[in-house]
């Protein structure tokens, strides 16, 4: 077994951190802005360091492979470079880092590679400042449509196709990945689980189905000081009552379900003016889709109309559970064996890359703990131990797919 030089990862984690840094020590890397732009260009540097060859698609992914002694399609590793608005240092640039540092050793004990070795960069991961998250790995994998995409704007009415000329990483659509013997995604947990039960790897068997719906509440406006109020239509107040109600209903459906009343607008938003219109979102998440079928059923049973006000649910969007590779997932697992650290099988309850390259080929997941499972703030945190824990189950995975692929052994499609 190899181990990964833990000192050389960590510097390399300090230095791309400084790529946005903010003032209480977390990122704000927006994709395809300036930082995201230096960001990948050290990326391909560190890569060319080590004889990989560049390319680069249509959407801006990168792709850094180091050749093999057989012309068959690679293992791929990676994540994304781009984070949210005061986000963390380890979100999602974690996966790539590892990767090269994974590279770094191979190269540095002259293992030889039959299977060619590729690092990815998505672009546009988290979707912070274009719609929407996962783009650019929903585009190659058929998720969305290029053209649709090319028109997203951000806040400042930049579309996504004007900030991807501007960077210079505007490849050609003949470079995006069509075909790979597995992918592999080592990431942060982002949430308390790993930390709770005291476990150094987890072993991420999939990716948790879920269902948004947004709720709106149709009443009538009024004058607050005047209006009697068993003669009002206030939304507020349904809006609330509704909240609570499935508050209690969706508690009991499975402990294991998750659900968040995550937006809210209220109209006119006014202190003296008694709202005429309330919207408020709800996403709910669980493995089971016959428990996802139930919580729309809860929701699609809301009555039409409650205190005078309408009441109309909408479904915004939702996605159905994504199983990664069994058997790749037992070769993680197989590694914690190995290097005698602790793991523990689950499933992410975030979206990430991984959920849409699964479509395409093999695919599989590392999650290291995240402290309180803190994700998505500055105070994001992973100890750097645990990052190289990460670093040495992704190598030893890589290395074991390497010699089974070279044996003709492959991996089924889910």
């Amino acid at each position: 077994m190899y181990k990964c030089n833990s000192r050389r990862l960590q510097e390399l984690i300090e230095q791309f951190s400084q790529f946005g840094a903010t003032d209480n020590g977390g990122v704000t890397r927006l994709s395809l802005s300036d930082e995201d732009v230096l960001a990948r260009n050290y990326f391909c540097k560190c890569c060319e360091e080590l004889g990989m060859n560049i390319q680069v698609d249509d959407m801006g992914n990168i792709y850094a492979t180091l050749p093999g002694k057989k012309n068959v399609p690679p293992i791929v590793m990676g994540s994304h470079l781009d984070s949210v608005e005061k986000g963390g240092r380890f979100d999602g640039v974690l996966g790539v880092l590892t990767a090269i540092e994974a590279i770094r050793t191979i190269k540095e004990n002259d293992i030889e590679v039959d299977i060619p070795l590729m690092i990815v960069n998505f672009t546009n991961e988290e979707g912070a400042r274009f719609d929407p998250a996962m783009m650019s790995s929903g585009v190659i994998t058929s998720k969305f449509d290029k053209e649709k995409m090319l028109q997203s704007t951000d806040k400042n009415g930049i579309r996504f196709q004007e900030a991807l000329q501007a960077s210079g990483y505007e490849g050609e659509q003949v470079n995006r990945l069509k075909e790979a013997l597995a992918y592999i995604e080592l990431h942060i947990e982002q949430g308390p689980v790993l930390e709770a039960k005291k476990r150094e790897i987890g072993v991420v068997e999939g990716v948790l189905g879920m269902v948004c719906y947004e709720i709106t509440i149709t009443g009538q406006s009024n004058h607050a000081g005047t209006t009697p109020m068993s003669m009002r239509k206030d939304p507020m107040i349904v809006a609330s009552t509704i909240m609570t109600e499935l508050h209690e209903q969706l508690g009991k459906v499975d402990e294991q379900l998750v659900f968040t009343f995550g937006r809210m607008h209220v109209s006119p938003n006014i202190h003296t003016v008694i709202p005429n219109k309330v919207t408020f979102t709800i996403d709910s998440r669980h493995q089971k889709p016959e428990v996802m079928q139930l919580v729309e059923d809860i929701l699609n049973a809301l009555p039409e109309t409650a205190g005078g006000c309408h009441i109309q649910p909408v479904k915004l969007w939702g996605r159905d559970t994504v199983h990664f590779d069994s058997a790749i997932c037992n070769e993680v697992e197989r590694a914690c064996q190995s290097f005698g650290y602790s793991a523990h099988r689950m499933f992410s309850g975030a979206g990430h890359d991984a959920q849409y390259m699964a479509s395409m080929v093999p695919s599989a997941m590392i999650f290291v703990p995240s402290i309180e499972g803190k994700s998505h703030c500055e105070e994001e945190e992973t100890t750097f131990e645990d990052c190289a824990k990460g670093a040495d189950i992704l190598l030893e995975t890589v290395l074991t797919l390497q010699t089974k692929f070279s044996l003709g052994e492959t991996y089924t499609l889910h």
